[in-house]
């Protein structure tokens, strides 16, 4: 009688060996693999890729490898899981919508024809904290070894995590996960190796929403970047400060290719484009903003033939519409681009993908901004038209961009779609095989930005920190056609 039950014990124990094989098996693959985790929120799924481990002997990895900090959940993930409380401005809805496609959006529909492909997803511009830090997942000289790391990533999602207490009036409440970042890294044996100066995160918002000036709260933004710690690492934000470790990066666009023919059919498309505008404005109005430039152009516009104007005003137009947006962008030889509530806006890059010639006002939208993803030469590119004084304009627009000679507006355009994949983000569920795209600048930028602190330290200096030398910055919020 016993026989039975020793047999069914044999099996039992066959049967829980076999079991922690095939889990240790399974292991093995994910971490020898990328592999996906996936967070639900309330109204969406949220995926975002999971480390991957690599060779340290990898010898083309030298200089270039980056440690990810693993932080608590609160300061990224947790967001996501909460997305419902994220917000884009005071009347905006909540941002869940835009979590899709590991931060990329809803892909697009293309009924109308616009788009050569379906790498075009209705991307929120907040969101580049999520879709740099999928992409950053992909990198192939991540390491586990932070001894071999040139740099350190801090995936905080500091643009989202400030978005649900900018219009608190409570101070504290606004600055209290930076203080906590801080001081969680602070406590680390990587931060110790060059007290941060080797660390570096992004934000979806412009730096100005981290550089509170004052403790009153009247002041917009969080002191987050005033804390001593956060002033030792580095920014990489969609419109940098006057700071020396504050950068710019592109604004995500709508255009996330999984394959370089992506790009070549989309440039090739460019190319032979009718464009019956010879120019375009994309922005609303700023009733509140006396003699400003934007009211100047909008009013130019509007009486002019050659102009399209498209009103951005909440309820008149449909700006948040990636198709109705391009659709006017590709038909337009040069896209006008003032400052809005700040120097930057996320249609200088909307409109330089569809091969429009952007015209800039002021420097600090474009040329003293994204120095490591547009050329130096700003006329091979772009318009300048400086404004210094609305009350002392003198300036015919049309007039100006009617006296380009052909040759030089055609020549601008071929230059402004070849520097289209600069200012794109692939997909971060694929790679790009002959393009470096906004990630991998950005990157290289950060890398080769580190590697000239480290080498200041070694010779004994203390890297300082640069001060802003202009405060006439608006604290105010900025949405993607400001």
């Amino acid at each position: 009688m016993e026989k039975p039950a020793m047999i069914s014990r044999s099996c039992n124990d066959h049967n829980l060996w076999f079991a922690i094989l095939i889990s240790f098996l399974l292991c093995s693959f994910l971490l020898r693999f990328d592999y996906f985790a996936t967070f639900h929120g309330p109204n969406d799924t949220v995926t975002l890729l999971v480390n991957k481990q690599v060779n340290p002997k990898n010898g083309s990895c030298s200089g270039r490898y980056i440690y990810i900090h693993k932080l608590p959940s609160r300061f990224n993930t947790h967001l996501l899981h909460n997305c419902e409380s994220l917000t884009r401005g005071t009347d905006k809805p909540n941002m869940c919508p835009y979590m899709q496609n590991m931060g990329l959006g809803p892909l697009i529909e293309n009924s109308q024809g616009i788009f050569t492909n379906k790498s075009w997803y209705a991307t929120n511009q907040f969101l580049l904290e999520v879709i740099f830090h999928n992409r950053m997942m992909k990198y192939e000289c991540l390491t586990n070894d932070s001894s071999l790391a040139s740099a350190i990533f801090v995936p905080f999602y500091a643009g989202l995590d400030i978005s649900r207490f900018l219009w608190v009036s409570n101070i504290t409440v606004r600055d209290s996960s930076a203080r906590d970042l801080v001081q969680w890294l602070a406590k680390k044996s990587q931060w110790k190796k060059m007290w941060g100066r080797d660390h570096f995160l992004v934000s979806g918002r412009i730096a100005w929403d981290f550089r509170r000036q004052r403790d009153d709260e009247s002041f917009w933004g969080s002191k987050f970047r005033f804390l001593p710690e956060s002033m030792n690492m580095s920014l990489l934000a969609v419109e940098a400060s006057s700071w020396n470790n504050d950068y710019a990066i592109p604004y995500p666009t709508s255009f996330h290719p999984s394959k370089d023919t992506d790009v070549f059919q989309w440039q090739r498309k460019l190319t032979h484009q009718n464009r019956p505008y010879l120019f375009t404005f994309t922005g609303a109005p700023r009733p509140e903003q006396e003699n400003s430039v934007r009211g100047k152009i909008i009013d130019l516009c509007r009486t002019s033939s050659a102009c399209k104007f498209v009103d951005c005003s909440y309820g008149v137009e449909r700006c948040d519409d990636p198709i109705n947006v391009m659709k006017v962008f590709e038909s337009s030889v040069f896209c006008l681009q003032p400052p809005g509530d700040s120097y930057t806006r996320r249609s200088i890059f909307d409109s330089m993908l569809a091969g429009c010639i952007p015209v800039f006002f002021h420097p600090g939208s474009a040329y003293s901004q994204y120095k490591w993803h547009l050329p130096k030469n700003r006329i091979k590119y772009s318009v300048y038209i400086p404004v210094k004084d609305v009350k002392e304009w003198n300036v015919n627009v049309e007039k100006v961009l009617l006296g380009i000679p052909e040759s030089e507006v055609f020549a601008m355009r071929e230059e402004v779609i070849k520097l289209i994949p600069n200012l794109i983000y692939a997909d971060p569920r694929s790679k790009l095989d002959n393009f470096q795209d906004a990630f991998d600048l950005a990157v290289r930028g950060m890398l080769e930005r580190i590697e000239k602190v480290r080498e200041v330290m070694r010779r004994g200096r203390d890297p300082s920190i640069g001060f802003a030398d202009e405060d006439h910055y608006k604290y105010t919020f900025s949405d993607n056609y400001s």
